[in-house]
């Protein structure tokens, strides 16, 4: 498990900071995904026999798809995510903290909603916009997870 406090201060908030979407909002809701996917990075592929990848554990087919149908039409984000990247592939979700993290924040940028601005939202919002209601996670396991794993 990875010290949340050193993983906001070092990986989250300069990441989105320099792709330009940082909010304490945002950053919030990141800490929280990987509070809830990874148990605070404790895991970086999925358990059993699902494919999610990284401490944000985001699945080779969402990986892709950012890729060919959402950052295909926004150059401005991709010149800013390629300081992260060494070459854009779903096992960099893996080992690259950074990449993982700035991907888990354009998976959230898709989403139409403002981010809410406390943790009974964030777990709402990263239920229907990251696990989907097909998804195994609760928003009570979220909260659980922001909880535990969440050093103030």
């Amino acid at each position: 498990m990875i010290d949340s406090n050193q993983l906001r201060l070092h990986i989250v908030r300069p990441t989105i900071q320099h792709l330009g979407f940082w909010s304490k909002e945002a950053e919030e809701l990141i800490i929280g995904t990987i509070a809830q996917e990874s148990a605070m990075g404790k895991y970086l592929v999925q358990l059993g026999s699902g494919p999610a990848l990284g401490i944000c554990q985001m699945e080779p087919a969402t990986h892709k798809d950012i890729w060919d149908n959402y950052l295909r039409y926004r150059q401005n984000i991709v010149k800013k995510l390629l300081d992260f990247t060494v070459d854009r592939t779903e096992d960099e979700l893996i080992w690259n903290l950074k990449y993982s993290v700035a991907m888990c924040r354009i998976h959230y940028l898709r989403v139409p909603e403002k981010i809410p601005n406390d943790l009974e939202g964030w777990a709402r919002y990263w239920k229907r916009s990251y696990n989907s209601h097909l998804g195994k996670g609760t928003e009570e396991e979220f909260i659980d997870n922001y909880q535990r794993y969440v050093k103030a």
